[in-house]
């Protein structure tokens, strides 16, 4: 096995370059459209390992036949002990990851994929920050020679592939009202894709692209309409778009998820579906116009955003035609499935968690609420295999008491809640991976584990779903039936998307364990690589 191989730690000046023991990349990592259109499974160039965000990759040399024999090969070590969810992307045997924000300071890494050395380092110097769910960020894309991420406090930043210097920092929102950035970005047709975080606050949502040379902006939709928002309240109507969209090139659109509206947890204010907060939605790729939507939770009151990316796939409609779909793992324990042209419910699932008066109106002595405020799925991107058209998600259980406040005005820059949520001491607290058939939103397969699960899953053509748990244990599931095959413990929470590549004609798994904030599971700065022992 590799040594761990520690980046410095993040006490360098903003935005320095660090060289750390080897010179610039020298293999061709530039990314066109076309690899991002059709993802091999060499590469994992985004961190939905391609447009339609399926998460699964077409190698099987790692299968469900000697997954029992997978080994870790490297620890790569970041210096950035914090909550850890960035998804690994990998473009011929360079990874880049991003870390989270330590001492108000991030970085993008570019390591060799297959031993962990690193080759550059970029850091970025956070300035006024607002965050409610950790100083996380979740990575890349890799497109046009360059990577792409976003900070903490509204950049966006383009740096060369191989040699981490910026080509460009475009100031996105302001931090100083609540915008905050955590997701990875998109890339498509010469744009980078984005939208913003920070729902906690009065601000109001939006997606943006820019173009991918200049950084100039191209387009903006924002996520809050005033015609579904009493007054102004649109003005501060929250509907953050937290997570990477996915893209349909075939009919040109962008489709996303938008968050809770603002304040989340009391609608007095803002009376009205509050479109289109807890919503999937298409906009046109060129323009930005919204093509259609559609709401999972109108007039949410009980923090159900929509938070979990859209993945894209073929599933049977109600009247037994194979049809382009998209779905949406919810806050609501369903995982909802439109039609990709339209917009049109085709199917909710089955629950995959429990679901206990969940829209119920919270009353000032309390309701108590299943599956609570973080899941059935919170941000954890779930993974979708043509092979056995299944999807598999990762789902919360937190036992939630709902309680209603005074809602406090709105000041810039000040968190906005409304109300509060809180668990119930002793109450249920478990997680799920759960295999829904997309055809029928039928449950194939349940795995109930000891903790809320919260990180994202990987889907290979090996038969297997990889995914973390907090408590340490990264696992390998059956993907046919669930039987869980192997698993190996990290020692910090494995709260992020696992990714799998090939360097040099060997298959790895690879995956970040740094713990997560929102449930305090224990904290790490490593990113593990795995693979079969050598020949």
């Amino acid at each position: 096995m590799q040594p761990a191989r520690a980046a410095a730690p993040p006490s360098e000046s903003g935005g320095a370059v660090a060289s750390v023991s080897a010179p610039a990349v020298s293999a061709d990592v530039n990314v066109t459209d076309a690899m991002l259109a059709h993802p091999d499974g060499a590469n994992w160039v985004n961190s939905g390992h391609g447009y339609s965000n399926d998460r699964f990759s077409p190698l099987d040399a790692i299968n469900a036949s000697n997954v029992a024999n997978l080994v870790p090969v490297a620890f790569a070590q970041t210096g950035f002990t914090a909550s850890f969810e960035t998804t690994p992307v990998v473009v011929n045997g360079v990874m880049y990851i991003t870390t989270p924000m330590v001492n108000s300071k991030q970085a993008v890494i570019a390591m060799d994929a297959a031993t962990g050395h690193v080759f550059w380092r970029f850091v970025h110097d956070d300035k006024v920050n607002h965050i409610c769910c950790g100083p996380v960020n979740r990575g890349v894309v890799a497109a046009y020679g360059n990577v792409y991420f976003v900070t903490i406090d509204d950049h966006l930043i383009a740096l060369d592939a191989k040699t981490g210097k910026v080509t460009w920092n475009q100031v996105v929102a302001d931090a100083n009202i609540g915008y905050s950035e955590t997701g990875a970005p998109q890339a498509y047709d010469g744009m980078v894709i984005i939208g913003s975080a920070g729902g906690e606050w009065a601000i109001r949502g939006f997606v943006a692209a820019y173009d991918a040379k200049t950084g100039k902006q191209v387009w903006r939709t924002e996520t809050t309409d005033p015609k579904t928002y009493a007054g102004d309240s649109w003005k501060g109507g929250g509907a953050a778009v937290w997570n990477i969209a996915a893209i349909d090139p075939a009919s040109n659109l962008v489709i996303f998820s938008a968050g809770n509206p603002n304040p989340d947890l009391n609608g007095s204010v803002r009376e009205g579906d509050n479109l289109y907060s807890d919503s999937l939605v298409a906009v046109d790729a060129k323009t930005g116009a919204i093509a259609w939507h559609y709401q999972e939770v109108p007039h949410d009151v009980w923090d159900y955003d929509a938070t979990s990316n859209v993945i894209l796939f073929d599933a049977m409609d109600e009247d037994g035609k194979m049809v382009h779909a998209a779905g949406e793992a919810g806050k609501t324990a369903w995982f909802y499935i439109v039609n990709r042209q339209t917009g049109q419910l085709i199917r909710k699932s089955e629950a995959f968690d429990e679901q206990k008066d969940m829209f119920s109106q919270p009353t000032i002595a309390g309701v108590q609420m299943l599956p609570g405020a973080n899941g059935g799925s919170e941000w954890s991107p779930p993974a979708y295999s043509p092979m056995t058209h299944l999807a598999y998600i990762l789902g919360m259980n937190q036992l939630m008491t709902f309680k209603t406040e005074a809602t406090t005005p709105n000041i810039p820059g000040l968190i906005r809640l409304g109300s509060s949520f809180a668990n119930v001491p002793g109450g249920l607290q478990s997680g799920t991976l759960t295999a829904i058939n997309v055809n029928t939103g039928k449950i194939a397969w349940n795995q109930t584990l000891p903790q809320p699960m919260i990180g994202g899953a990987l889907a290979t053509a090996g038969n297997l779903v990889f995914a973390g748990e907090g408590n340490g244990w990264f696992d390998a599931f059956d993907a046919t039936n669930g039987t869980r095959l192997w698993h190996f413990n990290l020692g910090a929470g494995v709260n992020a998307p696992p990714v799998a590549y090939e360097v040099n004609g060997r298959e790895y798994i690879a995956v970040a364990a740094g713990g997560n904030f929102q449930l305090s599971y224990p904290l790490g700065d490593a990113v593990a690589i795995f693979a079969l022992p050598a020949k």
